[in-house]
């Protein structure tokens, strides 16, 4: 598929998740990223014999060798019992995506997307936290307030070194999801090695039933609404312009929109919610291989800019929770406050593929507004006040309210 077909297309709804928020720990980073998810069958589909084999013949795909393998597999291996012929397939496509060397982009079986689809819906079992591959290693992005994985003492950043008896050293994401994915009230124990500490420990938690209300509202003493969004899922849309109605009601002194935690999810949400505050203007840039860059513009007359804004972020804070903060950011229409985020500015889309199937593929690079890639970087924040769990009182948001009392 070419790069403008992926442009243009008419059916897609694009995410900015990083990794896979495991329905459990929800499935993925879908981390980061955006993606753009086509209702076509493959490519491939598509296609006469003759083109096949043309586009065979261009990519030097040896047919021969291939079953040459697959041949000395089936005839060799020693427990030939144990071989499953699907198994077998999926492991090939899954080995050809992964050779891209790319951690955001997989292939991922129809039951790996079907799993994927109920996870972006808000509703499923498992333990309530997103991970994905930073630097090679399974690493927790973002666990999800109130739910298991956050109750146990999960923490953004920490390393997933095994998943109950597995060591997950050369786990993919959907490895690592298939693990730690279970039926409500069995149990996962997961090896962790966390910042500075000198011994991993290990972190039993018991899965449940996840049901994610990505925005929640409250209205301080002080007369400061807070906004706190936990991912760009299927309710996001309505659940924002509710805040923003009972914004323009209430009239508060300023808005604390709070990030903290949040992987990501539709990229039409994000710039939905930026909006809100920016007018006419770009509130993401899209880059691809061929240098061509795309401007998403913002919709419509934003109801907050009047407001004095604080947004609240951490490392945990990914992929369309940083196009928020970084278009606020670079327009100086709200004061960033908290840690530097997770850093996800690849772009991804998602092509469903004749079987059930799909595949997530790395296609292009995010920018903000003012062309500031924040790919393994993040967004660095106006303040820096360390996000501490364990404190007693919450220092990022006290530091925000200290900010508006003098705005």
């Amino acid at each position: 598929m070419s790069k403008n077909t992926i442009i243009q297309s008419p059916n897609r709804r694009r995410f900015f998740n990083i990794v896979l928020l495991t329905s459990l720990l929800t499935a993925v980073f879908w981390g980061g990223s955006w993606w753009g998810r086509h209702q076509a069958v493959s490519a491939a589909a598509a296609l006469t014999g003759d083109q096949i084999n043309q586009e065979i013949a261009a990519t030097g795909f040896n047919q021969k060798l291939f079953w040459e393998v697959w041949q000395t597999v089936a005839n060799n291996f020693v427990d030939k019992d144990k071989l499953d012929n699907e198994k077998l397939f999926h492991g090939a496509l899954k080995g050809l995506v992964e050779a891209a060397d790319d951690p955001y982009s997989v292939y991922m079986t129809p039951k790996e997307n079907k799993d994927f689809s109920t996870d972006m819906s808000g509703k499923f079992e498992g333990i309530g936290a997103e991970i994905g591959l930073k630097d090679g290693i399974i690493t927790v992005i973002s666990p999800l307030e109130g739910m298991p994985a956050a109750q146990a003492g999960l923490r953004a950043g920490d390393q997933i070194i095994k998943i109950d008896d597995a060591v997950t050293a050369g786990f993919s994401v959907m490895e690592a999801v298939d693990k730690i994915r279970g039926p409500r009230g069995t149990t996962v124990r997961l090896m962790i090695l966390r910042e500075a500490a000198k011994e991993p420990q290990v972190v039993s938690i018991t899965r449940d039933v996840i049901v994610i209300k990505s925005v929640k509202t409250e209205q301080t003493a002080a007369g400061v609404y807070i906004i706190r969004v936990s991912n760009f899922n299927d309710d996001t849309d309505t659940l924002f312009k509710q805040a923003v109605a009972d914004i323009a009601a209430k009239k508060p002194k300023g808005i604390i929109l709070d990030l903290r935690n949040n992987p990501g999810g539709y990229l039409e949400s994000a710039i939905a919610m930026a909006s809100e505050w920016v007018k006419d203007q770009p509130v993401v840039l899209e880059r691809y291989g061929n240098g061509q860059v795309e401007s998403h513009q913002s919709l419509g007359d934003p109801e907050l800019a009047g407001y004095p804004t604080v947004v609240l972020v951490n490392r945990g804070s990914a992929s369309a929770s940083e196009i928020v903060a970084g278009a606020l950011q670079d327009y100086g229409l709200a004061t960033i406050v908290g840690e530097t985020t997770f850093g996800k500015g690849s772009v991804q889309i998602l092509r469903d593929l004749s079987d059930g199937g799909s595949v997530k593929i790395t296609a292009a690079k995010w920018l903000t507004p003012k062309s500031k890639s924040i790919d393994k970087e993040g967004i660095t924040p106006d303040v820096k006040v360390i996000d501490d769990p364990e404190a007693k009182t919450d220092k990022v948001k006290a530091r925000a309210l200290e900010i508006l009392k003098q705005k």
